[in-house]
């Protein structure tokens, strides 16, 4: 199943069995240790799971279905800086261009963003594969040229796309206030996809009235649903509101380009396609972006740390 081919029907699918795996494994691990739920707390989560699952998710793949994947993919590839310049504007992330570790930040953030900008305009020769055995070769010809699209669509396109991918910063970025209301992460992330389900079932009711498409046939279309449900929807969305919690919005968002990386050694020895050269520069040139940021975040902790130790000295003496 491409991502767009995937409606509102196929979300709601998607996290209803999200749901039924995340359920009883958070029942067993935080029945005892959960926090009560209130009412505003209940509301903050439906409004987070409203623009950060259902709304980044849908429109998403809406603007797929107008512009081209691999511009997309260049726009999703700056969710680590509009998540950057949010966590800064929100008072949420440390900026001092004074000290080396701030330098290192901007300098991967600036080096993210150019990074896109090589995978976006520039493509280079092929550099084919090493495989020559190509697992599901037939279906990569036969989607090969599907993804193209008119012209005239492609700003809608990426006007759809810039907007899912500033929710899902926002959404980034917002969790960490979001964990210190209710800080129970795994019931935080079951909560969230109830509610998205939920939203996702209106949207597929009044997007796709012809029930016959909701149903889900034994095919790889059922396993790309349990496989997104489970290991995506489940398990990927507990382990980034984790990682927020323990690194911070900025350092979960500057990861988002390994996946491009993953994507690529992927399509090239599974599926056999030639991968530009663009591509690999331009991943790299991410991925030493990430590299700047984890550093400088690194950097920046000693320093506290060594700051509040000599505080703490000084107060001894006193």
């Amino acid at each position: 199943m491409r991502m767009n081919d995937a409606g509102p029907n196929k979300w709601c699918s998607r996290h209803a069995i999200a749901i039924l795996f995340l359920i009883p494994v958070s029942f067993v691990l935080e029945r005892k240790t959960a926090p009560p739920l209130s009412y505003k707390v209940s509301l903050k989560l439906f409004v987070h799971a409203l623009y950060g699952i259902t709304g980044a998710i849908n429109i998403y793949s809406l603007g797929l279905s107008y512009a081209s994947a691999t511009s997309s993919s260049a726009i999703f590839n700056l969710l680590p800086v509009v998540a950057f310049f949010s966590a800064v504007l929100l008072g949420m992330e440390s900026l001092n261009l004074k000290r080396i570790h701030g330098i290192a930040k901007v300098s991967g953030v600036v080096f993210c963003i150019i990074g896109v900008v090589i995978l976006a305009f520039y493509q280079g020769p092929e550099v084919k594969s090493f495989n020559h055995h190509h697992l599901f070769y037939h279906m990569s010809t036969v989607y090969a040229g599907v993804t193209s699209q008119p012209t005239k669509t492609w700003v809608l396109g990426i006007f759809l796309t810039t907007l899912s991918t500033t929710c899902w910063a926002l959404w980034t970025v917002l969790q960490g206030p979001m964990l210190e209301a209710y800080p129970s992460k795994l019931l935080n992330t079951t909560l969230q996809m109830i509610f998205a389900t939920i939203q996702c079932f209106f949207i597929a009711l009044a997007a796709e009235r012809d029930f016959s498409r909701w149903k889900l046939r034994l095919d790889v279309g059922l396993v790309a649903v349990m496989y997104s449900g489970i290991l995506v929807s489940g398990v990927a969305y507990y382990m980034q509101v984790w990682v927020i919690d323990k690194s911070g919005p900025v350092f979960l968002a500057m990861t988002i380009p390994i996946t491009l990386l993953v994507t690529i050694m992927l399509s090239s020895f599974v599926l056999g396609e030639a991968v530009n050269l663009g591509s690999i520069i331009g991943g790299v040139v991410m991925v030493g972006g990430l590299y700047c940021v984890l550093w400088a975040k690194k950097s920046e902790q000693a320093a506290v740390s060594k700051e509040q130790m000599a505080v703490a000295v000084q107060a001894t003496r006193v």
